[in-house]
């Protein structure tokens, strides 16, 4: 069956190949999602071997994290941008899948996070959620889980108050709009253990920073933080 189902496959990629989300070219075999030369392009921070980063430094005096890290850089105007317009508000969950395991295999030779126990994504509020069909963070988890075969607590930190889009709002007004509206279910279930809180864009860290800070009030673990991109 799959001998057959090969022919028509490859017939069917002639006709209407796979493009890249960046440049539009078709991909060849092997490529996924951007094609190679495109993805040789991203503009990675590669920050995660590096204590007191850029991106832990966002965190100093606001929240006790143990490392944290971001996949790449994430600039108005970029050409990458539209991949996490696409993976938020156009459905695509299968980038942040595919992002996050990228980012994941760069995690997975990085001494700062090998002592990962679980991986909990930021939260949205059900009602978002539904809106949107999934939770982007999660997508972003579920690549993160295949390449550091850990496993994606989804139960343990719940949103429990709807909050306006943080987009157009300054460091302070993200900070008011997220604080306390994050919590923590069986917080000994997170007993000893090092967490690794996803987020898919880093802005002002207002959010991490209070679910960061949720989850440290209610449970005596460890927490590190990456996120697919990094607004510097």
């Amino acid at each position: 069956m799959l001998n057959v189902l090969k022919p028509i496959k490859y017939f069917f990629d002639l006709i209407y190949p796979e493009l890249c989300e960046i440049c539009n070219k078709s991909l060849v075999r092997g490529e996924k999602l951007i094609c190679s030369n495109c993805r040789i392009d991203i503009p990675l921070t590669r920050n995660w071997h590096e204590r007191e980063n850029s991106v832990e430094q966002i965190f100093w005096g606001r929240a006790p994290v143990v490392a944290a890290t971001s996949y790449f850089f994430f600039a108005r105007g970029s050409k990458y941008r539209i991949l996490l317009h696409k993976l938020k508000y156009a459905g695509r969950a299968d980038i942040g899948v595919t992002l996050g395991l990228w980012f994941g295999n760069e995690l997975a030779a990085s001494k700062r996070f090998s002592d990962i126990d679980c991986i909990i994504p930021v939260p949205l509020h059900p009602a978002k959620q539904k809106s949107r069909g999934y939770n982007q963070s999660e997508k972003i988890c579920e690549g993160l889980s295949i390449a550091l075969n850990k496993p994606v607590d989804i139960k343990t930190v719940i949103r429990s108050a709807f909050t306006n889009t943080q987009t157009q709002k300054n460091r302070m007004e993200r900070w008011h709009n997220v604080s306390n509206v994050f919590e923590i279910i069986n917080p000994e279930k997170l007993k000893n253990k090092h967490v690794l809180l996803v987020d898919d864009v880093l802005t002002t860290g207002a959010t991490l920073e209070a679910c960061c800070n949720a989850i440290l009030s209610n449970a005596d673990c460890r927490i590190s933080i990456a996120t697919l991109a990094f607004a510097h």
